[in-house]
């Protein structure tokens, strides 16, 4: 039970990266959206395509067989890029007893014409450090891989509108 608790709260954690700033507004960027005619083509459509769309999908824990075939959710309301690297997504988490909703920053790379989330020994406040993923973006689809320690695993799922 408790190695389920720590993947749980990884998993978690993961979405919860992106609040990484939520603390404080200088962190979040909070009034300092990039201008939109200052995005690139590829930017634009990466802030288009990722507006009131659920990621549903599924992450898997390494040295661990999951059959609970209950899926995670990632409500996404809105991206939009700040300055540099970071970006705002407004996004719910749904998994299990977890539905929380946050506005989360995270920096996005870009691997050719394709965006992904890129966090290395990542702090979060309250659930701790050591967070890490790789979290790519392409068609309607998003997979990855995560780490919180010594855990760590897959994710990987749809990209859909929102209902």
């Amino acid at each position: 039970m408790r190695i389920v608790l720590k993947v749980l709260a990884a998993g978690v954690a993961l979405l919860l990266a992106f609040g990484l700033g939520w603390v404080g507004s200088s962190v979040t960027g909070i009034g300092r959206e990039a201008p939109l005619e200052s995005l690139t083509d590829l930017e634009r459509d990466f802030a288009e395509r990722m507006q009131d769309v659920v990621l549903t999908g599924h992450f898997t824990i390494e040295g661990e067989e999951r059959r609970d075939g209950v899926p995670e959710l990632y409500e996404i309301a809105r991206v939009t890029k700040l300055d540099g690297n970071r970006w705002r997504f407004e996004a719910r988490v749904k998994y299990g007893s977890v539905d929380a909703t946050l506005p989360m920053v995270l920096p996005v790379e870009w691997a050719g014409d394709t965006p992904m989330v890129s966090i290395t020994d990542f702090t979060i406040p309250g659930l701790g450090d050591e967070f890490g993923a790789r979290v790519v973006f392409y068609d309607e689809r998003y997979a990855g891989t995560w780490d919180h320690g010594p855990y760590g695993g897959m994710m990987y799922g749809t990209i859909s509108p929102m209902k």
